[in-house]
């Protein structure tokens, strides 16, 4: 019964995290579809909302690599996971605030922002799937 218990609240954990992710893409789409007119759908929203959902599932709360191999090598999954969560996140902060202080950038940063997340959601897709894969 504990089993269960600890693996359900490890599903409500992941999910959560993800919503947590959706929130992000949202905020990141809201902000890029605001500045560029050709990104103003909800399709687009979506697709933003979908990365960060997958990203944070996969890319938060890595399996770890084994005691043993943990100090050969360095842990390319671990590694891409945390700089994917670090740089999707940063740009999730800077969009809300650019949301909220009604500030108005410049076009690049904007570019920044998209390249930004869709980097940071890749990092954590691609290190949270090996990470997976090495079970």
């Amino acid at each position: 019964m504990r089993f269960r218990v600890r693996k359900t609240a490890h599903v409500f954990e992941r999910v959560g995290l993800a919503m947590a992710g959706a929130a992000c893409g949202l905020f990141v789409g809201a902000y890029v579809g605001s500045a560029i007119s050709a990104l103003t759908t909800q399709g687009f929203l979506m697709v933003m909302m979908v990365l960060g959902f997958v990203g944070f599932y996969l890319g938060i709360d890595t399996p770890q690599l084994p005691f043993d191999e943990a100090h050969s090598a360095i842990d390319a999954a671990e590694f891409l996971s945390a700089a994917g969560t670090l740089c999707a996140t940063l740009t999730a902060l800077a969009s809300v605030a650019v949301i909220v202080l009604r500030l108005d950038p410049h076009l690049a940063w904007t570019w920044l922002a998209l390249l930004g997340w869709i980097a940071g959601v890749a990092m954590q897709i691609v290190g949270g799937a090996k990470a997976r894969m090495r079970k």
